[in-house]
């Protein structure tokens, strides 16, 4: 389990590094110089134009950039915005608790709501079973842009049960608030793991030793917890996990519609003001979290799956 816990690790700090390559390079290499954001319609003179490039090191060569960069980012710098002169640190986290309460929000929705109706498919074949496949084929073709209008239409505007924009202070004020945005991040993915669910549970309902055991009278509960549940859990969790790290992408488009101050509308202000440090921030943030969640799920899936576990020590 050490030398898969080490393995993950590794990996992870490989693919964090590579991408961090990638994100400052394409950021920097696209058209466009970076202080213009500065100068906006102003027509400055060379010598003012080269102290400000001066000042924000961009007359270095790319390679000494990007690791003046990576060391500030290792020590917790990660230079300032080009708009407001904050440190991007502080940008970033002024929305990182209000995103991270809303992904934790949609996550709670989904394992309850996905695997719920999954399981009721599963083991209710017939008219139970149809009408799920009717509600998670219809909730998997809806974007997050779609039903944050209609949830905003319904529930605040006709029916002014939520807010329809920003957020209420306080702690249950913010849970208040964000009902109705983390509805809208969590409707695809609960359809998607709801399908996925059945499929597993199905899949391991007609195996040869589950039919053997209920044939022998074995209590239905019992059965379906050692038998069914245990083993039917590997896709499950792999299907959360994804979903999971996918959640913080689509903060982008639910902040925007319900004006959450979180750093899915920060990163959408700062792509449109070019407000390359804090961009380069948050997508390092989206791609730390995509592959935290990835390694957390292999794992879980050891802890599960002994042979998972023989695996990594073989490796």
């Amino acid at each position: 389990m050490a030398r898969l816990i080490l393995h993950r690790l590794g990996g992870l700090l490989v693919t964090l590094l590579l991408s961090s390559m990638v994100i400052f390079g394409s950021l920097y290499l696209a058209p466009g110089s970076p202080e213009n954001v500065l100068f906006g319609n102003r027509a400055p003179s060379a010598a003012t134009r080269a102290a400000v490039r001066h000042q924000l090191h961009l007359d270095q060569p790319l390679p000494v950039r990007y690791w003046d960069w990576l060391t500030g980012a290792l020590h917790g710098d990660l230079g300032r915005s080009m708009v407001t002169g904050q440190p991007v640190a502080e940008r970033v986290g002024a929305g990182l608790t209000t995103t991270l309460l809303l992904v934790a929000m949609a996550t709670v929705l989904i394992a309850l709501l996905g695997l719920g109706l999954g399981t009721l498919a599963a083991l209710r074949p017939g008219p139970v079973d149809a009408g799920v496949s009717v509600a998670t084929s219809v909730s998997v073709t809806v974007p997050p842009f779609v039903a944050s209008t209609v949830l905003i239409s319904v529930f605040a505007v006709r029916l002014g049960w939520f807010p329809a924009s920003g957020t209420e202070p306080g702690f249950l004020g913010s849970l208040h608030s964000l009902v109705l945005p983390a509805c809208a991040l969590a409707l695809i993915a609960c359809g998607f793991l709801a399908r996925v669910t059945r499929d597993a549970l199905r899949e391991q309902l007609v195996r040869e030793h589950v039919q053997t055991a209920e044939a022998r009278g074995l209590a239905r509960w019992p059965l379906l917890r050692r038998h069914v549940f245990r083993n039917a859990l590997p896709p499950v969790i792999t299907a959360m996990g994804l979903l999971t790290a996918g959640l913080l992408a689509g903060t982008l488009v639910v902040e925007s519609a319900f004006a959450v101050p979180g750093i899915g509308q920060l990163t959408i202000q700062s792509v449109a003001q070019k407000d390359f440090p804090v961009v380069q921030a948050v997508a390092l943030l989206l791609v730390a979290a995509f592959v935290i969640c990835n390694a957390a799920t292999d794992l879980i899936q050891a802890l599960i799956d002994p042979r998972l576990r023989a695996a990594g020590r073989n490796t």
